[in-house]
């Protein structure tokens, strides 16, 4: 039995995997309406807020005595000077259940746990024994990695494309809130694309493996300026989105192989850009409730390295 904890800046979750199936609890952390983000110590005190509530309802369903180790989330990646004081709130709390229950602790990156979610998902956790391609599309990531197996870490995850600006999710997040939709915009966004009938041609902004996202900001705002529909601004954004990554895969293609592509990270989730990139190469993608943030990933962390 493996407890994990994740509390990324905007979701507080806890997890348990029994090495077959997963229970979790997670909470969005609560950001105004108009604003479109959260100050660390802001992030820090809700997640402080949150886990005992969140962890007393997991203790109803789960036999905490049997906890076999003790997985959380400590940075949001895997490399020097990567660290976000959110992180704090999971770490005091599972080194706290660690220490009383007696069993090892084991501490990834943010970015680990959701690589492992999304292939737990799609009943592919057996890629962690072969090199693959992964996409983080979130908030405050759009990358690609190379990943490949690690003895100390289960995966290393290498940096080899990223946006080299604004990040999927930010484009997303940010364009709904000039809509008047809630933060994060995500799921509202897809729902009102879809009710666009329009269709866009786009000319991804690339610089060799990377893109550059910037335009489609500015692009939401002139379309909002001449007052054309919010579905149409949603439906173009997501599809700008689409394009750039189906371009990046091409080129990523052309220079590594086809490898098995895997999409983590709460923008991947969106059904338009699932759609377009499924019509032109095989990717798995996480499902939603693995998509998101969720302690789900480090949770199996947990397991893995107990093996």
């Amino acid at each position: 039995m493996f407890l994990g904890f994740d509390t990324s800046n905007y979701t507080t979750s806890v997890a348990f995997f029994d090495g077959k199936s997963i229970i979790q609890k997670k909470k969005l952390l609560e950001v105004k309406k108009g604003e479109r983000g959260l100050r660390q110590s802001d992030a820090v005190f809700q997640h402080m807020v949150n886990m005992p509530v969140l962890f007393s309802e997991l203790a109803n369903e789960c036999d905490f005595n049997s906890i076999t180790s003790v997985g959380v989330s400590t940075r949001p990646r895997n490399v020097e000077g990567s660290y976000m004081p959110c992180f704090l709130a999971g770490e005091s709390n599972a080194v706290c259940v660690s220490a009383a229950s007696k069993v090892a602790i084991y501490k990834t990156s943010h970015q680990i746990g959701h690589i492992l979610a999304a292939l737990y998902s799609v009943e592919r956790l057996d890629l962690i024994k072969e090199p693959f391609i992964a996409f983080h599309l979130s908030g405050g990531t759009t990358e690609a990695l190379l990943v490949t197996p690690d003895h100390e870490e289960i995966i290393r995850a290498e940096l080899i494309a990223q946006s080299t600006d604004l990040k999927a999710g930010q484009a997303v997040d940010r364009a709904g809130v000039m809509m008047g939709l809630k933060f994060p915009s995500g799921a509202e966004l897809d729902k009102m694309a879809q009710n666009s009938s329009r269709e866009f041609r786009i000319k991804p902004s690339m610089d060799h493996l990377n893109c550059s996202l910037s335009g489609v900001e500015n692009k939401a705002k002139k379309m909002l300026e001449n007052n054309e529909s919010y579905e149409d601004i949603a439906k173009f954004v997501v599809t700008y989105i689409a394009e750039t990554l189906l371009e990046m895969i091409e080129r990523i293609t052309e220079q590594y192989g086809r490898l098995p592509i895997v999409f983590a990270g709460g923008v991947s989730s969106n059904s338009i850009i699932k759609e377009k990139i499924r019509k032109k190469y095989k990717a798995y993608f996480a499902k939603p409730e693995f998509s998101c943030d969720n302690a789900a990933g480090i949770a199996i962390f947990a397991y893995l390295k107990s093996l």
